[in-house]
């Protein structure tokens, strides 16, 4: 399918595949190079690119740009489920859902691979997740090794760090003010990971996976560890309760269609005016663009980035125009680093809203890539008290 794929754009283009719809538009990747052709899609053994992506037809719907996208079907789908009645029933474990069930319904021929296979009746109807329609043939496997690529797990007696010097903590504290009680939140890989860490007891937040869950807990304990429950990130997690699963394609209908408050995210550059790039490093070979584009491509969404202030060159990561590939353009709401927080404008550009308790507004425009203007009502950095 080539690396071009976005996540949310391919369980989208797999679910229209098996719903006969052949193609649809969607606001994801407006203005980066899936839209407007160049992005890697096929690489030699040798590393370089075999294969660039071609430009996207653009419509115009009610103000915003969208550009169309084609359905996805196969032959064959080879899935693997969890228990399965010899009717063809399916049903799977926990966050296992992802992209297999838009799968089994674009296919001609679904295979599908259970652990356990059932009489008929033994699975309640509410409780099917593929209905047998959409599966041909069923097998029971033998002897599974469950593995966990990224076994994440906690200690009863762990404890979160208070200290303000850590530069990743730092931003983390600060991060962890934009929660609002009853809002649903996705995190990206990384720092804003982290953040949750210092939600305040005192209110709720929903997180949201884009592999198909919401109401995301804490890491597990050794012994609560499952092998079906991780994130996006691979790690193994836990499910508060009230917590659901879903598939992929329902996980980002929910960020496209705006269901999501906010999204943390990290970032390579972000731009004056708002353009984001944290996908793909010129000249280093991409081996996909996950969730990004589909979480920064809802106007109803605030997105929120966490990054340090400069790269490891010491250049800086705010910049008047993004040098780098965009995941999307004017979508950055806010910017929060370990030495300011700047507020971002989509027409009018950034202003300074929060110092690092010792720097001054000079120290800021040094290390910062691009003009901007100053609160009237500029604060210290804020941190979660814990």
């Amino acid at each position: 399918m080539g690396l071009e794929m976005l996540k949310g754009t391919l369980a989208e283009r797999i679910r229209a595949g098996g719903a006969g719809v052949p193609a649809f538009y969607t606001p994801t990747a407006y203005g980066t190079l899936v839209q407007e052709g160049g992005a890697p899609i096929r690489y030699l053994p040798d590393g370089h690119i075999a294969i660039l992506s071609q430009p996207r037809e653009v419509r115009e719907f009610h103000g915003q740009h969208y550009l169309l996208e084609h359905a996805i079907t196969a032959d064959f789908a080879l899935v693997k489920g969890w228990k399965a009645d010899w009717a063809g029933n399916v049903i799977f474990r926990a966050s296992a859902r992802n992209f297999n069930v838009p799968m089994c319904k674009a296919a001609r021929t679904s295979v599908v691979e259970v652990e356990e296979i059932v009489d008929v009746g033994s699975i309640a109807p509410e409780d099917i997740h593929v209905p047998n329609i959409y599966v041909d043939r069923i097998i029971q496997g033998e002897k599974y090794e469950k593995r966990i690529e990224r076994l994440t797990v906690r200690k009863e007696d762990d404890e979160i760090c208070t200290s303000s010097d850590n530069i990743r903590t730092r931003i983390i504290k600060r991060a962890a003010l934009e929660f609002e009680d009853g809002m649903y939140a996705n995190l990206g890989i990384g720092i804003p990971l982290l953040a949750p860490n210092y939600i305040s007891p005192n209110i709720t937040v929903h997180l949201h996976s884009e592999n198909g869950i919401l109401g995301l807990g804490p890491f597990p304990l050794k012994e609560e560890v499952a092998a079906d429950l991780i994130n996006a990130g691979k790690q193994t997690v836990t499910l508060l309760p009230g917590g659901s699963f879903f598939s992929s394609d329902e996980s980002f209908a929910m960020i496209r269609g705006g269901h999501i408050n906010l999204t943390l995210l990290g970032a390579m550059q972000v731009s004056k005016y708002g353009d984001l790039a944290n996908w793909m490093i010129p000249g280093k070979k991409v081996t996909g663009m996950g969730g990004a584009m589909d979480l920064v491509s809802s106007s109803k969404t605030r997105v929120v980035v966490t990054m340090e202030h400069c790269n490891k060159a010491n250049e800086p990561k705010i910049v008047e125009k993004c040098t780098m590939p965009l995941t999307g353009k004017r979508c950055v709401d806010r910017i929060i680093t370990e030495k300011a927080v700047f507020d971002v404008h989509k027409k009018t550009g950034l202003t300074l809203m929060e110092l690092w308790d010792g720097l001054t507004v000079e120290d800021i425009k040094k290390s910062t890539g691009s003009p901007f203007a100053v609160s009237p009502s500029l604060r210290p950095m804020q941190q979660v008290k814990m």
